[in-house]
């Protein structure tokens, strides 16, 4: 691991002056994937910016139109969050099957989103709901966030503050998990907002994405049987050891299926 200058500021404000004063700075929020990449030489940055003590970035607070988390906020707190249980029980349940105990403990929904790991869960709520995230400088849509492989919408030095997710009037979350990790070879969140429907993919692609074929089959006919003949083109899915993009696809489909059948149980 190379030498860095560690910085622990107490607010948003000074966690965004010491990044920007830095010349090659990051924002350390549970290190749950940047502590192993600066441990493996994958990256050598000149400043450390740990989030930790920064006040206000941590905390749910829900609301009969939306749920918003705090960027610091760990897995855990939202798997156990009897508010998020009510208002999002698919987003409670997501949060549950992230990683295991240890990372459910450490990792923050600020920090997966900013990595935008293509088999992280998150993201696929962020899309199925339409969340909202908030920065230090502005409100991005999820449609406008997920860019490419570990690529997203947020400019040099901009700091996530909070998730915003609409409540839908139900959802549902299934993904097909790797057995060591737990990350998601391919997971599917489905969200029905009185009959507008929205279908956020993750692990298939090299970023979240939805599926607006499937979305217009919901809105047609909304039961488990909108997903039959659904055709995924998997010209730009993942292939590795784990699944080959034509696998993927066939789980897009078989997830998709599991969660509209949950969706309407």
């Amino acid at each position: 691991m190379n030498a860095f200058d560690y910085h622990r500021p107490d607010s948003v404000e000074a966690a965004v002056a010491a990044r920007r004063s830095a010349a090659d700075g990051a924002y350390l929020a549970g290190g749950m994937t940047l502590i192993p990449t600066l441990k493996q030489g994958l990256a050598a940055p000149s400043d450390l910016v740990d989030l930790g003590a920064v006040a206000g970035l941590s905390g749910i607070t829900v609301s009969p139109e939306r749920v918003t988390i705090g960027a610091m906020t760990r897995h855990a707190d939202v798997a156990a969050s009897a508010e998020v249980k009510r208002a999002i029980p698919a987003l409670a349940f997501l949060a549950s099957e992230i990683g295991d105990a240890q990372v459910r403990n450490r990792g923050t929904i600020g920090g997966s989103l900013a990595n935008s790991d293509p088999a992280a869960d998150y993201p696929a709520a962020v899309t199925g709901l339409g969340a909202a995230i908030v920065t230090d400088r502005r409100s991005i849509a999820a449609d406008d966030y997920f860019v490419d492989l570990f690529e997203t919408a947020l400019e040099p030095g901009e700091l996530i503050r909070a998730v915003e997710f609409p409540v839908p009037k139900r959802a549902a979350y299934r993904k097909f998990r790797h057995p060591a990790s737990r990350y998601a070879v391919v997971g599917v969140f489905v969200a029905d907002f009185g009959g507008r429907f929205r279908v956020g993919v993750t692990g298939a692609g090299p970023c979240a994405f939805r599926l607006p074929a499937l979305e217009e089959a919901l809105a047609r006919r909304a039961d488990p049987t909108a997903a039959d003949g659904l055709k995924v083109d998997s010209s730009r899915f993942n292939s590795d050891l784990h699944a080959s993009a034509e696998y993927r696809a066939h789980l897009v489909k078989v997830m998709a299926r599991r969660a509209i059948a949950a969706l309407f149980e």
